[in-house]
């Protein structure tokens, strides 16, 4: 698929790098020369420099060859007007990322699609609503719905006080009774590992599971850690993911949002009415001692600045707060996070590749989740009538090594999957998939 990415920023490279990896063409248009320069040592991609907002460096691009145009520039204005004239100028598929949630109610979004744009995205819209999400899930580090909540993707670490800690991974023996869940993924030591038979599970393990809707609550039990119920909330940062959060849920929490810029803090006590400001620096351990770190039941870090958020985050797990969230938004401080125990990441870069992902795909993908602790992605097909997928048994389709099928939707009816089963025509399939193996598994359901 030949790609062209407007914008070589922090958003840009890394989607330049994530889609030059399965095999894309892609060429990125930036004004920037050193921005450019930094892509190129990082994938292997075409430059065009200018101001993507222009017909002449849209066509030195080749705008009208490209299957798909992703803009995402700094400026949201940049990217309305990138997408809108590279459609117009023959580019299959248009998409832009915004800044602004009005853009995105329903008759707006007509307006847009009249315009020629396929697709807008707003990923601190959807960091907000990941944390909002997880809020509910406390003892979890990710948790996704699917198939309208008949499926659900849960994501948690081992406690020493799991009962599931040196027990063998369930779902290869004929005879089993049928599954409520699956474990379709271990992360261990910073490696994903598909599990085969005869894998058991170790303390410290993050285990990824699929689960029907009913089973959610034991496996949530499963993982060693009680669901806490979240009462009272402190938010870092009044960023726009930090204002949407308190905004969503000051009307059940109590809030404090946590700002250091005064005429910032000023704004926000006017936009947030039922949630308290407070003009303070969150690095500053004794100032948040004051206003009441230790006694709440969440904190969630969402500065700009990953540092901010990751030594902030610490403070709070050692003050004793029982979930604690971050935005880390440089990749190479993930594991780091994690290893130090902050119980989860979020990262608007991966909420942007997953929101993309799903226009690369050849096959009818329904959604696609790009983990944040994980390397792997978790995709969800309609399988089509004649699909390879539906010729045999799950065991027998010669399915990647690095990929497994977690969960099936047929009708009203939810399975999970194991390797006796048979796939039908329209069923909805949830796989756990590895990046090197998604174009593969693609091809088992189209």
């Amino acid at each position: 698929m030949k790609i062209v990415i407007a914008g070589a920023g922090e958003m840009g490279s890394h989607l330049a790098r994530m889609l030059s990896g399965n095999g894309h063409d892609i060429t990125v248009i930036d004004s920037d020369p050193k921005l450019l320069a930094d892509v190129v040592s990082l994938a292997d991609v075409i430059t065009v420099e200018g101001d993507s907002t222009t017909f002449a460096v849209l066509r030195k691009a080749s705008v009208r060859k490209c299957d798909l145009f992703i803009a995402v520039n700094h400026e949201e204005n940049d990217n309305v007007v990138a997408a809108m004239l590279a459609k117009q100028l023959g580019a299959k598929k248009s998409i832009a990322r915004i800044d602004n949630n009005e853009y995105l109610e329903p008759n707006n979004k007509e307006m847009f699609i009249d315009m020629g744009i396929d697709y807008l995205f707003y990923p601190e819209k959807v960091a907000a609503r990941e944390v909002i999400n997880l809020l509910g899930h406390t003892s979890t580090t990710e948790y996704v719905d699917f198939s309208s909540g008949k499926l659900s993707l849960a994501v948690f670490r081992l406690e020493p006080a799991s009962p599931l800690v040196g027990q063998p991974l369930a779902g290869f023996d004929d005879d089993e009774a049928a599954l409520s869940y699956r474990t379709v993924a271990l992360s261990r030591g910073g490696q994903t590992i598909i599990p085969r038979r005869g894998e058991r599970f170790a303390e410290g393990d993050v285990v990824y599971v699929i689960a029907r809707q009913d089973a959610v609550r034991e496996v949530m039990d499963l993982s060693g850690q009680s669901n806490i119920r979240i009462k009272n909330l402190m938010i870092l940062g009044g960023s726009r993911i930090g204002i949407r959060i308190a905004m969503e849920l000051q009307d059940e929490l109590n809030i404090k949002l946590v700002d250091y810029n005064a005429d910032k803090a000023y704004r926000l006590a006017e936009l947030l009415d039922k949630t308290l400001i407070i003009n303070e620096d969150g690095r500053n351990t004794e100032a948040m001692l004051e206003e009441g770190l230790s006694n709440m039941d969440a904190f969630v870090a969402v500065t700009g600045r990953s540092e901010t958020n990751i030594l902030a985050a610490m403070l709070a797990k050692r003050m004793g707060v029982k979930k604690v969230i971050a935005e880390v938004e440089n990749l190479n401080y993930i594991n780091l996070a994690e290893s130090i125990g902050i119980d989860t990441i979020i990262n608007k870069k991966l909420v942007t590749a997953s929101s993309i992902f799903r226009f690369t795909m050849s096959t009818d993908v329904q959604a696609i989740k790009c983990l944040t602790g994980s390397d792997a992605e978790v995709l969800e097909f309609i399988v089509k009538p004649n699909a390879p997928a539906t010729k045999a048994r799950i065991r027998d389709l010669d399915f990647p090594e690095d990929a497994i099928i977690g969960g099936i939707v047929r009708g009203d009816k939810v399975f999970i999957a194991v390797d006796s089963m048979s796939i039908a025509p329209y069923d909805r399939v949830v796989v756990f998939s590895m990046p090197e193996s998604v174009g593969t598994v693609g091809y088992f359901f189209n």
